[in-house]
C-alpha cells in the first residue's frame, strides 16, 4: 500500500518498510513471546495490503469555508487533514469523498458543527455513516442527509448529546463464506465488529480447524460479541453456550442465529466473572433461569477477551477444559495468561493473524490440549 501520508498520519505507524518485512516482524514478536510455551511453527495469516478495513472514523476538521478529514498525527500532538486513506475497503472509499463534498456545499445543514464521520461498511457493498455533531440535529438535517443517502446508496446516522437519529437503518448485515458455507451477520453502529473481514474469516476457519481436531461435546464461549466465531463453530458441536456483557452484542447474536437458521446455541448477557461465579455454582442468574447448565458436557471452551486478557477466575475456569482455544488481541497479555494456562494444558497449535496492516497491533491465537 502506498498512501501520501506515511510519516505525517498517525493511524499507520509502519511505513518505512514493505509489507513482507512488517510480517516477519510481528511473527518475530509473537514468535518470542510464546517460546516458553510453544516449540512448533507459528502459523501466519495475511492481509490485503490496501482496501482491508470495513471500519473507519474520521474527524472534521473546519478551515474557513471549508472541512477536511484529519487523522491524529504520528507525533500524537495535532492532527493532519487527509486527501486520502487507501486502507478504507472500496464501499467506503467510493462513498467518503462525495460524502465530503455534500457536506461542504451544505454549509447551514450538514456542515455546522459536524466534528467527525464513522463508516461500517461490508464486502458486498453496504455502508453505514453515522455524522457526529456539536449540535441538536433538526428536520432540515433529516431532510438533507435523506436526500444524501439516497444520493450515496447507503444508510445514514446522525448523532449529537443525547441524540440519535436514525434516517432507515442503524447496522448493515455482512455475508462471509466460512469453510464452505455462507454466513451472515447482522453489525450495529455501536456494536464491536472485527475491523478487517478478510482476515477475519482467515481467524474463524483456523479455530474451525482445531475445533475439527476435538468431534464431540459442547462448546463454552465467552466474549462471543455478535457470535463472530460462535455461529460457524456451532456446526461442530451438539450445543453452544456462548457469553457476552453488551446487550446490543447480545441482541446482534440472536438476531445472526435466527438469521442463519441455527437452533443450537443459547446466548446470554453475563460478564466473564458472572459466567465463573454460574459455572461453579456460586450464584444464581435469572439470565440463566430458562437454561439447563447440568445438561452441557463442555468439551471446549472459545475465549476472545480484550487487551486486558483473562480475569483470574476465568483463567482458573478454563483450566478444567480438555481444549482452549485463545483468540487474542495483545500478545503481551495472552503470554501473561498462558503462565497460568500452560500449567494444566500444552499449547499445541499457534498462529498470528494481521488485522492492522502497517501498524503494530497483530492479533494471535493458541489451541491448548489439556495435558494427561
Amino acid at each position: 500500500m502506498k498512501c501520501k501520508h506515511f510519516g505525517s498520519c498517525g493511524s499507520c505507524s509502519l511505513y518505512a518498510v514493505d509489507y513482507d518485512a512488517q510480517l516477519a516482524q510481528k511473527k518475530e514478536r509473537v514468535a518470542a513471546l510464546l517460546a516458553p510455551f510453544y516449540e512448533g511453527e507459528l502459523a501466519v495469516f495475511d492481509s490485503p495490503d490496501a482496501h482491508y478495513r470495513a471500519r473507519a472514523e474520521f474527524r472534521i476538521w473546519h478551515e474557513g469555508e471549508v472541512c477536511h478529514y484529519a487523522m491524529g498525527n504520528i507525533t500524537k500532538n495535532g492532527a493532519v487533514n487527509i486527501e486520502e486513506c487507501p486502507k478504507v475497503i472500496e464501499p467506503i472509499q467510493k462513498r467518503m469523498w462525495k460524502l465530503l463534498d455534500a457536506v461542504n456545499a451544505s454549509p447551514e445543514v450538514l456542515k455546522k458543527k459536524l466534528f467527525a464521520v464513522e463508516f461500517l461498511a461490508t464486502t458486498t457493498n453496504e455502508c453505514l455513516v453515522t455524522m457526529l455533531y456539536h449540535r441538536k440535529l433538526d428536520e432540515a438535517w433529516s431532510e438533507a442527509a435523506k436526500k444524501l443517502e439516497t444520493q450515496l446508496d447507503c444508510s445514514i446516522m446522525g448523532r449529537s448529546r443525547k441524540q440519535k437519529v436514525v434516517l432507515s437503518r442503524e447496522y448493515v448485515t455482512e455475508s462471509l463464506h466460512i469453510d464452505g458455507a455462507i454466513y451472515r451477520y447482522v453489525e450495529y453502529e455501536s456494536g464491536f465488529t472485527q475491523p478487517n473481514p478478510y482476515v477475519n474469516v482467515k481467524m474463524i476457519e483456523w479455530a474451525i480447524a482445531q475445533v475439527k481436531k476435538v468431534q464431540n461435546g459442547d462448546l463454552l464461549e465467552a466474549y462471543c460479541g455478535l457470535g463472530n466465531f460462535t455461529l460457524p463453530l456451532s456446526r461442530h458441536f451438539d450445543k453452544v453456550l456462548a457469553t457476552e456483557i453488551s446487550k446490543r452484542s447480545i441482541q446482534a447474536a440472536l438476531e445472526n442465529c435466527t438469521l442463519n437458521g441455527i437452533d443450537n446455541i443459547s446466548f446470554v448477557r453475563l460478564a466473564s466473572e458472572e459466567l465463573t461465579e454460574a459455572l461453579r455454582g456460586d450464584r444464581e442468574f435469572n439470565r440463566l433461569k430458562e437454561i439447563d447448565l447440568a445438561s452441557y458436557d463442555f468439551s471446549t471452551v472459545l475465549v476472545d477477551p480484550p487487551r486486558a486478557g483473562l480475569d483470574e477466575g476465568t483463567a482458573t475456569l478454563i483450566g478444567n477444559m480438555e481444549h482452549i482455544i485463545y483468540i487474542s488481541c495483545n500478545p503481551d497479555t495472552l503470554a501473561r495468561d498462558l503462565e497460568t494456562l500452560t500449567q494444566t494444558h500444552e499449547v499445541v497449535e499457534a498462529a498470528i493473524f494481521d488485522q492492522f496492516p502497517h501498524t503494530d497491533h497483530i492479533e494471535s491465537g493458541v489451541f491448548l490440549k489439556r495435558r494427561a
